[in-house]
């Protein structure tokens, strides 16, 4: 699972990192600190599967019954209008966010930063260009990527070497996107029965615009909605938009380290820990914060990355384990791990992820909640706890 993090030049993409991860990486008031990509793990949230056998276990990534499932996150070079043409660090920006599954645009919507990420005064940039702008050099680059290739496609058709889905899927397939995505966009938009050399630009960039949509979800961060004076401007925008505010999840992610707070990712509030004496700069810092959930519920940095995977891939969880009574696996460890996997997917999928040799001598899983056996095509659902058989061991 991999998340791309994107969106212009100092927008606050590199604090979204640190206070997702909490890995430090360089962060300035200007374009391009991010020159290489940053990779680190965050985590999404889910009710642990212990809460429906009411059991205890001792396991890190459980907390309470919340369970912090880890996901990689992707924090690609500052984008500037041109990239799809290689300008600024264009190339390397896209290519970075390739393999992404689904991407955060990072926007300053509080209007502190123009298009190029210079700072200029609050409210003087209007934040929907860059929205807009981003999305522009992701279809660009996609209509560039088919348009160079769009004479030989419809010469390998004629010639019967291959079909208009294989033709445009084997174009993109460097961005992982797989025949039945392409399928699905052209009969959609009715392309399917239409002859490739009768496409016009205009019937490339409508494909590819949607391909995009479909295979590249993007959900807007509206960063630093603390400093926005009118959030209204959110309703402007059609994608999934959250606001955000990067720089507080950071400060309180510390501040709860440091045993000053209590505070876990998402939480509406803070509390101080009790008889915690607090220096007077920490004490204004903590009041700032207290402003920020005034104007907006929550950071919003879990509330994106649970969006992210739920809402846009529709992904779910499931927990494998060894032992179908116990709960545990070869070692004795309660709900050991836990995988997230495609909406929709069955028995066997959930083998295949595990262990190529375990799916290849699959013979049946095991539904812990119900102790019933399923099939192979049997499709799981969200918080399954599942064991499978199998004749092959990944040793």
């Amino acid at each position: 699972m991999q998340i791309g993090l994107l969106g212009k030049a100092n927008v606050g993409k590199s604090t979204f990192f640190s206070a997702a991860t909490e890995t430090p990486v360089p962060s300035g008031n200007f374009p391009f600190t991010t020159i290489e990509p940053n990779i680190g793990v965050a985590y999404v949230k889910a009710d642990c599967a212990c809460k429906h056998f009411d059991i205890k276990h001792d396991n890190e990534l459980c907390v309470n019954g919340t369970r912090f499932i880890p996901v990689k996150l992707i924090d690609v070079a500052g984008l500037v209008p041109g990239a799809h043409e290689g300008k600024g660090l264009g190339n390397q920006f896209l290519d970075d966010a390739r393999q992404a599954e689904v991407l955060i645009h990072v926007v300053d919507i509080a209007g502190t930063t123009d298009i190029q990420g210079q700072p200029v005064p609050p409210g003087t940039h209007n934040p929907l260009e860059d929205v807009v702008f981003v999305q522009d050099e992701f279809d660009q680059w996609f209509a560039d990527i088919l348009k160079r290739e769009w004479d030989k496609i419809t010469r390998e058709i004629d010639q019967k070497r291959a079909k208009l889905t294989d033709g445009i899927a084997k174009r993109f397939s460097g961005l992982g996107i797989k025949d039945f995505q392409v399928q699905e966009i052209l009969q959609r938009l009715g392309f399917m029965a239409k002859n490739p050399k009768e496409w016009e630009d205009v019937d490339i960039e409508t494909f590819v615009k949607e391909l995009r949509k479909s295979t590249k979800p993007m959900i807007i961060a509206a960063n630093k909605a603390d400093l926005c004076q009118d959030l209204d401007i959110l309703k402007k925008i059609s994608d999934i938009v959250i606001p955000c505010s990067a720089e507080t999840e950071l400060l309180l992610r510390k501040a709860s380290k440091a045993g000053i707070v209590n505070y876990s990712s998402g939480d509406e509030g803070f509390t101080v820990v009790d008889g915690k004496e607090i220096p007077l700069p920490q004490q204004k810092a903590l009041e700032l914060v207290k402003s920020v959930f005034s104007k907006i519920p929550s950071t919003g940095i879990q509330k994106i990355l649970n969006t992210a995977v739920f809402d846009s891939l529709k992904f779910i969880v499931v927990y494998p384990v060894e032992d179908e009574t116990k709960l545990t696996n070869k070692d004795g460890i309660i709900l050991p791990d836990t995988k997230l996997i495609p909406q929709d997917s069955t028995a066997k999928d959930l083998a295949s992820l595990i262990h190529a040799d375990i799916a290849k001598g699959f013979l049946h899983a095991i539904d812990c909640k119900t102790k019933q056996r399923i099939s192979g095509d049997q499709k799981l659902k969200n918080g399954d706890v599942i064991k499978i058989v199998s004749t092959l061991s990944h040793g």
